[in-house]
C-alpha cells in the first residue's frame, strides 16, 4: 500500500497551552531552496506559527519537531478556499445574466452568493480544524 506524500517543515516549539502547542517554522519559497538561491531576497522567506493539538506531554518550549501535513488535505483546502467559491460566483453570475442585463445586480449576486458558503463553512470550523490537523515528531 502505497503511503500518502507529506509535507514535512522543521520548526520550534514557542509555546505550550492546553494541550496546543505552538510551532513556529521557517517557511521559504521554492527557489529559496535552488543553487541561486543567493539572488533571492529575504521576502521569499516567512515565519509562521503552527497550532497542533497533542495532549501527551512529550514535548517542552524549544523542543525541534518536525511538523507534517498530508500533502493531499493541501489540494483539499485549496478546493475548498479557492476553487469552488471561484466557481460559484461564476455560475451565479451566469445565471443573473440569463435573466437580467443590470451589470449591478450580475456583480452583486456574484458576490452574494459567497455570504452563504462562507457561512456554512465558518459553522463546520470546528469538523475542519479536525479534518486539517498537523502532525508533531520530535527530532532526536
Amino acid at each position: 500500500m502505497k503511503t500518502p506524500k507529506q509535507i514535512d517543515h522543521i520548526g520550534t516549539i514557542e509555546k505550550i497551552e492546553n494541550g496546543v502547542i505552538s510551532v513556529s517554522i521557517l517557511n521559504v519559497s521554492a527557489c529559496a531552496g535552488c543553487h541561486a538561491k543567493g539572488a533571492c531576497s529575504m521576502a521569499d522567506m516567512k515565519e509562521k506559527s503552527i497550532e497542533i493539538i497533542d495532549y501527551s506531554n512529550q514535548y517542552k518550549v524549544g523542543d525541534k519537531v518536525n511538523v507534517a501535513y498530508r500533502e493531499s488535505l493541501g489540494w483539499v483546502a485549496l478546493l475548498l478556499a479557492y476553487v469552488l467559491p471561484f466557481v460559484m460566483v461564476l455560475l451565479a453570475m451566469f445565471v443573473t445574466a440569463a435573466f437580467t442585463d443590470n451589470e449591478l445586480w450580475i456583480g452583486l449576486n456574484g458576490l452574494i452568493i459567497l455570504v452563504p458558503y462562507y457561512a456554512v463553512l465558518a459553522l463546520f470550523k470546528h469538523k475542519l480544524k479536525k479534518t486539517f490537523s498537523f502532525t508533531i515528531q520530535k527530532i532526536v
